[in-house]
């Protein structure tokens, strides 16, 4: 009697989920759908901030935002061994 009824509680909640899902999955989603698009425009409304900020460059002019990287590479690394196949 004892597994007649867990059996019986699976499915009813299995079902009760399923429904319920059904039901309040849309609410979910469009709750965080709109928490989304909050986001994305805060920082769409940012970064247009920081780009009226930065003054105009006059035509001609050359700026550099970015060093490169100095990448330092060993040059005496062997030489080179060419391998033939032996049968």
């Amino acid at each position: 009697m004892g597994v007649l009824k867990t059996i019986l509680f699976i499915l009813l909640f299995y079902y009760g989920f399923k429904i319920l899902s059904r039901l309040f999955a849309p609410l979910i989603l469009r709750y965080f759908s709109k928490k989304m698009q909050e986001k994305f425009g805060a920082q769409f409304n940012d970064f247009s901030k920081q780009q009226k900020q930065q003054p105009k460059e006059k035509v001609g002019e050359i700026s550099i935002d970015k060093m490169p990287n100095k990448s330092t590479s060993n040059k005496n690394v062997g030489e080179y061994v060419d391998f033939e196949e032996v049968d």
